[in-house]
């Protein structure tokens, strides 16, 4: 079971995130302002989402296409053994506990 978090500011603005499969496990408005960038929201919009591991490459890949540059904004999650990490255009997949592969 795949589960992750996204934060709804990190996508591109017109960016439509589409993964049949995908559900949404939990929604949340957090007041982050005490540890946020010059540039970055006081509040910040988390979406927990699940699904099937068959999906962990197709996800990634969406992630991937509609994260936003700027920032330096990222999703994550885990599938089985593995934490994938998704920034914009770039995904990163290692073992849990591998902390060479992390690197």
């Amino acid at each position: 079971m795949i589960e992750g978090r996204l934060l709804m500011e990190s996508l591109r603005i017109g960016a439509d995130l589409v993964v049949p499969g995908l559900r949404v496990a939990r929604l949340a408005r957090v007041d982050v302002s005490g540890s946020v960038s010059a540039t970055q929201p006081d509040v910040w919009g988390f979406v927990d989402f699940e699904a099937g591991d068959e999906l962990a490459d197709e996800l990634a890949e969406a992630l991937a296409a509609v994260l936003r540059i700027e920032d330096g904004w990222w999703a994550d999650f885990t599938v089985g053994d593995d934490h994938v990490v998704v920034f914009a255009g770039k995904v990163f997949r290692y073992r849990k506990g591998d902390s060479a592969a992390r690197e």
